[in-house]
């Protein structure tokens, strides 16, 4: 096996990774693919041979927009972002992408290696603030990495898990696919655990000197409306973000949020296979 350490290839400038001719062929093919059945079949088994190919090597690449070093093996997002970011959300992402404006505010929770803060980075502009907010280590360094290695310099990464109240919690690792860790028990039994602070969305905005949010999204595996509901409650409607992209787990979660949200002013824009999407329109005086 030809694994490599995270920490050792963190220590390895970006490019050392670069895809070799055959991969990059696999790359190509899979980003080329069309986004109907037989299209996605292809794509998906040339997908499987890539990721066996690398046999752990991570790779050094541009996707959505931005230069990230991925490790798509045990972790579907970078799966997906590396071999068809066509793929990775593309609805929920070109809704966001209509909204952006100069000054855009957006926070990506549970932001994993980065995808939706690059993505926004990429397309909002020098005036953009952007917080990529994740809480397992691991993941951490790999956004921490990918930030670095781009120019854009609206992006600051939290170190944190967000929920109902400040503290300290344990988060639950899944091994086959880091993206979804939680601080819900997992229904894998085989995962690991980790302590990790966490804070209130009320008071990251706040320590952060925000007066608006444009944009949130959530992806935090069934832990939605512990950090929706409380927000909603305790924050001032000045606050409120205007645009949400939620993660869909309405079978884990504990409280009614699609009903919360509506009672706040929102109105579901999209459901996608993986997200509901929401916009508050606000009327004007």
């Amino acid at each position: 096996m030809a694994i490599i350490e995270q920490s050792q290839a963190e220590d390895k400038p970006y490019g050392t990774f670069a895809p070799r001719r055959g991969l990059s062929r696999i790359i190509a093919w899979t980003r080329s693919a069309s986004d109907n059945f037989l299209g996605r079949k292809i794509a998906y088994a040339l997908r499987r041979l890539g990721v066996r190919s690398l046999d752990g090597r991570p790779v050094d690449i541009e996707s959505l927009g931005a230069k990230m070093r991925l490790y798509p093996d045990g972790n579907v997002c970078e799966k997906r972002v590396l071999f068809t970011p066509q793929y990775f959300d593309s609805p929920e992402r070109k809704l966001l992408a209509e909204r952006l404006r100069d000054g855009f505010r957006f926070i990506d929770i549970g932001a994993n290696i980065g995808a939706y803060s690059l993505f926004v980075a990429a397309k909002a502009g020098p005036s953009a603030r952007i917080l990529a907010v994740e809480p397992q280590p691991e993941v951490f360094a790999r956004l921490s990495f990918n930030i670095a290695q781009n120019p854009f310099g609206t992006v600051k990464a939290v170190a944190c898990a967000l929920a109902d109240k400040p503290g300290e919690l344990t988060l639950f690792i899944d091994p086959t696919n880091r993206g979804e860790s939680s601080v819900r028990i997992l229904r894998s039994s085989a995962g690991s655990t980790v302590r990790v602070p966490a804070m209130t969305l009320l008071s990251l905005v706040q320590n952060e000197g925000y007066e608006r949010l444009d944009a949130i999204k959530l992806d935090v595996e069934g832990a939605e409306d512990l950090i929706l509901e409380p927000f909603l409650r305790d924050a001032p409607e000045s606050l409120w973000p205007g645009f949400i992209i939620v993660e869909d787990s309405r079978q884990r979660w504990q409280s009614d949020l699609p009903a919360l949200l509506e009672r706040s002013g929102y109105a579901l824009l999209a459901q996608t296979r993986l997200n509901l999407v929401y916009e508050r329109k606000v009327a004007t005086p």
